[in-house]
């Protein structure tokens, strides 16, 4: 029998990741702290990342993207995460708003909108959560109302990220109050520029500094009616499919985070001395450090399972989502929790980026469905 190496990424992802990684390293990690210090949009991870047609690798061939598989994508996620959390939400916030897209809208919508992201003339956020709607997405407030072939759009959303530097919106809104709930919802396109749509001010944040997070407001904004995605009554099903999908690059994402912040606790560990040695000789930190590595390798084989289940669209694709993001994203803080015990007081100040690194890993914990969420998801899919 040949040997078969069946957890193999492959040569072509292999060589994606030596790719993202030097260009990571170039172009990318050297602005980091200081975009998470001034919390500025990280232009130069996205000039550097456009240049290489990664900024949303995830749109098909066909309308002008690269056409990366569900695993090509998180490879460049996690490697640019693993420089900057920051520039990883360029390509994962423009497959998050796309993604209902690529799911459910008409191939008028799509040729529509999907090539000026993959030009990288444009970006796409995503409109779910709102301030009494977060975890409990089905009791939304925001309304869109029949006028003629159009929609007219009241109300708001709450933690949207990249808000004010997207130029489209996926946006949920209910579209029939008296309707079942969770099958009243519908999906709308919304652009930058729609009258009557407004930010918020930019949320003052404990991480991921560099990607700007901002309410959105609606205020008889009239929506086109061939700018909905699916059917009337069909946006909260898109939404959650998306979500199974998309959750798994927050994974990869956390895994990225993790991998920093790993890198740079072995290096420390290997140079700093005391008691005439150094750290890393030391049995008490090796064992930290096995732990770390071991946790570290189970999240990332989840999450590249979990992506090869999301290209399949696999029946178990939201229980593997959820186990993946879930797993990565406690994993991360626990990794970078534990970077900053290993460099002690070096950890705890920003001369050295793993205070950044824990601080950019809880989110991920949190976002797009918080773990409490996640075990629930898990828990209702081995129930059925």
């Amino acid at each position: 029998m040949a040997d078969v190496d069946y957890f193999s990424i492959g040569a072509d992802n292999e060589e994606l990741r030596s790719v993202v990684r030097e260009l990571a390293a170039d172009k990318i990690a050297p602005h980091a702290a200081e975009v998470d210090e001034r919390s500025a949009f990280p232009q130069e991870a996205y000039d550097a990342l456009l240049s290489s047609d990664l900024h949303a690798a995830h749109i098909p061939e066909e309308y002008g993207g690269a056409g990366a598989d569900a695993l090509a994508t998180c490879v460049i996620i996690e490697e640019v995460a693993r420089a900057c959390a920051s520039s990883s939400l360029i390509p994962a916030v423009n497959k998050l708003g796309t993604m209902p897209l690529l799911l459910a809208g008409s191939d008028e919508v799509k040729r529509r909108y999907l090539p000026p992201v993959a030009r990288g003339e444009a970006m796409f956020s995503y409109g779910l959560s709102e301030r009494e709607a977060g975890s409990d997405t089905a009791s939304m407030r925001a309304r869109a109302v029949r006028s003629g072939d159009d929609w007219i759009l009241n109300g708001q959303k709450s933690w949207i990220t990249n808000a004010g530097l997207s130029d489209y919106y996926t946006v949920m809104a209910v579209t029939d109050p008296d309707g079942p709930r969770g099958r009243n919802v519908s999906a709308f396109v919304l652009h930058a520029d729609d009258a009557g749509f407004t930010l918020g001010e930019p949320e003052r944040k404990l991480g991921i500094k560099g990607s700007p997070t901002r309410e959105l407001y609606f205020d008889d904004v009239r929506i086109p009616g061939d700018r909905i995605v699916g059917e009337p009554g069909e946006g909260l099903k898109i939404a959650l499919r998306t979500l199974d999908h998309t959750r798994i690059t927050i994974g990869a994402q956390a895994v990225g985070i993790a991998q920093g912040a790993m890198d740079h606790a072995l290096a420390y560990v290997k140079e700093r001395k005391q008691f005439g040695k150094a750290l890393a000789d030391f049995q008490g930190l090796q064992f930290m450090l096995a732990d770390m590595g071991m946790k570290l390798e189970t999240a990332r084989q989840m999450v590249y399972t979990a992506a090869g289940k999301s290209e399949r669209d696999d029946s178990d694709l939201a229980f593997f989502g959820a186990a993946a993001k879930c797993f990565a994203s406690d994993t991360a803080m626990e990794i970078t929790t534990d970077a900053v015990q290993l460099l002690g007081g070096a950890g705890y100040v920003k001369d050295f980026p793993v205070e950044r690194m824990m601080r950019d890993a809880k989110i991920t914990q949190i976002y797009e469905g918080t773990n409490q969420i996640q075990r629930l998801v898990m828990a209702r899919q081995l129930l059925r």
